[in-house]
C-alpha cells in the first residue's frame, strides 16, 4: 500500500454498562445499558456505546472511567476489559481499533446515573442498528455475561454488599431471561458456598424477614446448574 492510500490507525476505548432496571412492559428486572446519540459523522444520529479516542495522557481504564463519568455520571466499582475489536472495515475512513470494557453496576451506583444530553438507557436485548459494530459488541458482552454467571459469582456485582437469596435469584433470572425454581436455586446457591449468612435479616417486610447474605470471598468460583421453574 502506498503512503498516499495508507490508513491511519487510531485507538478508542468504549464501555458496555449493564444495570438491572424494571422492564417497561413486565416490570420485572431486566438488563439495561446506556447509549449515546452521535452528534457528528460518521453515523450522526445513531446510538453508540459510551466511548471515544484514547487520550495521550490516559491509560485504558482511566479513559473508560472518564467517559462514563462524563456521559452517565457513573463511577462503578467493577470494571473489566472485555475484548479488542479491530475489524478493518468497522469504521469508515481511518482504521479504528476499540478496546472495550464492561461494567456491572449496583442499585446504589445506578441511582447516581445522570440524564445526560443525548444519553438514554435501553433494554440490552432490544438494541438494534447501533453505530459502527456496536451491535456485535453488545451481543458479545451479553453472551459473556450469560456464560460467566453460570460458573462465577459475577451476579453479586449487581447487588449491594448484603442481599437476600430472592434478590440474587432475580439477578440470575434477569440475565438468563427465564424464571428459576426458588427452592432449587436456594439449594444450589447454598451448596456451592459462594454466599454466607450475615446473621441479619431484611427489615420493613410485611412477612417473615428474609435472611441477608454476602459474598464468600473464599469461594470465588463455582459452577451452578440452573433449573427452570416447572
Amino acid at each position: 500500500m502506498s503512503d498516499t492510500t495508507q490508513q491511519r490507525l487510531s485507538l478508542a476505548v468504549s464501555t458496555v454498562v449493564f444495570a438491572l432496571r424494571p422492564h417497561l412492559r413486565t416490570g420485572r428486572p431486566t438488563v439495561w445499558l446506556p447509549l449515546v446519540r452521535r452528534i457528528r459523522e460518521p453515523y450522526e444520529g445513531l446510538w453508540a456505546l459510551p466511548g471515544g479516542p484514547l487520550e495521550d495522557d490516559q491509560d485504558l481504564a482511566a479513559s473508560a472511567r472518564a467517559t462514563l463519568a462524563r456521559t452517565t455520571g457513573l463511577a462503578p466499582r467493577y470494571l473489566e476489559q472485555l475484548y479488542a475489536f479491530g475489524d478493518v472495515d468497522r469504521s469508515p475512513g481511518d482504521r479504528v481499533v476499540s478496546i472495550v470494557y464492561w461494567t456491572l453496576v449496583r442499585p446504589d451506583e445506578d441511582a447516581q446515573a445522570i440524564d445526560g444530553e443525548n444519553v438514554e438507557w435501553f433494554p440490552a436485548d432490544e438494541v438494534r442498528g447501533l453505530a459502527f459494530d456496536h451491535d456485535v459488541i453488545v451481543r458479545y458482552a451479553l453472551d459473556r455475561l450469560r456464560a460467566k454467571i453460570t460458573y462465577s459469582p459475577i451476579a453479586h456485582a449487581f447487588l449491594t454488599d448484603e442481599f437476600t437469596l430472592a434478590q440474587l435469584r432475580e439477578v440470575y433470572e434477569a440475565v438468563l431471561g427465564r424464571r428459576l425454581d426458588p427452592a432449587n436455586f436456594r439449594r444450589q446457591i447454598l451448596a456451592q458456598g459462594t454466599v454466607e449468612p450475615t446473621g441479619r435479616h431484611l427489615t420493613g417486610t410485611s412477612h417473615r424477614p428474609p435472611a441477608l447474605y454476602r459474598s464468600n470471598l473464599a469461594r470465588p468460583r463455582a459452577t451452578l446448574t440452573i433449573e427452570e421453574t416447572a
